[in-house]
């Protein structure tokens, strides 16, 4: 049997050896800010990661480091100072943030060019409209794995489940403009079984394991488990019953190793982005 497991590790190393190429090509380092309120030990590990990825490619990173007592004030004018940095080309804000912290002021702040989530309204806007933007990195990174496993959603049935500003929704989108037929399962639908029976790919992102099991899967289907659980002992799990799901599937992400290196992949690639479209615009000036 043909093995079905994406491999979201070996798509981002060949994806992070090819940036560090185009970014060694540039006459300046690409950089990434990170601002991190708190002090959520699951964010430090994220950060690191990030950081060490950074490092790899050739990018210039720092990090923004606030007591969780921070005002919004506070945390707001060190984002207006890394929009007015020209060092920086890309600002990420570590979620979440400590309450009573506003997320979606927070992410207004970031100068949409520089907004390498792909969060702000003005991205989002793009994203539905068609128009290039900075697009949150989970789902590009989970179009990027289709596409470097040959899977065209071109005509394709589709179902998310899950409808976040930060996966469900932009994946959905992404989907659509790439003309498969999307539909969103959440917590108020009634019987996924009833969608995902009969979609062609399926993307969970909902924070439950075995949310998506055998039975509720057709066979030769594409599954995408972007879920991450921390069950007793420390052992990380999807929201896919990875073993049972990987028996009809044609192919399936496992967790870790899937869409998480892809994520990483994806921050790197549109910091790129924005450090060339920062480059292009000062020289179109000059």
């Amino acid at each position: 049997m043909i093995n079905p497991t994406m491999d979201g590790k070996a798509v981002a190393d060949c994806l992070q050896h090819e940036m560090k190429a185009r970014s060694a090509a540039l006459d300046f380092q690409p950089g990434l800010a990170v601002v991190w309120v708190g002090d959520n030990p699951a964010s430090e590990i994220y950060i690191r990661h990030k950081q060490k990825a950074c490092a790899q490619v050739g990018f210039h990173s720092v990090l923004r480091h606030l007591p969780a007592g921070s005002t919004q004030a506070q945390v707001e004018a060190v984002i207006q100072s890394l929009n007015a940095d020209p060092t920086i080309h890309g600002i990420l804000v570590q979620m979440p943030l400590p309450q009573p912290l506003d997320e979606a002021a927070v992410i207004l702040a970031i100068d949409p060019a520089k907004d390498v989530d792909g969060l702000h309204p003005v991205n989002s806007g793009y994203l539905f409209s068609g128009r290039p933007g900075m697009v949150p990195c989970t789902p590009l990174g989970i179009m990027t794995l289709l596409d470097a496993y040959g899977v065209n959603p071109a005509g394709q049935q589709a179902v998310i489940i899950g409808r976040s500003q930060l996966v469900g929704k932009p994946v959905g989108m992404l989907l659509l403009n790439a003309n498969a037929t999307v539909s969103f399962l959440h917590s108020r639908t009634p019987d996924l079984s009833r969608y995902t029976r009969d979609a062609d790919i399926v993307v969970v992102a909902v924070g439950h394991p075995n949310t998506l099991t055998r039975e509720m899967v057709k066979p030769g289907a594409v599954v995408i488990d972007v879920g991450i659980n921390r069950l007793e002992g420390r052992k990380i799990t999807g929201d896919v019953d990875f073993h049972g799901v990987s028996s009809t599937a044609a192919l399936i992400t496992p967790v870790p190793g899937g869409v998480g290196p892809m994520t990483i992949a994806m921050l790197l690639e549109n910091t790129l982005k924005a450090a060339q479209l920062g480059a292009s615009t000062r020289a179109s000036v000059l």
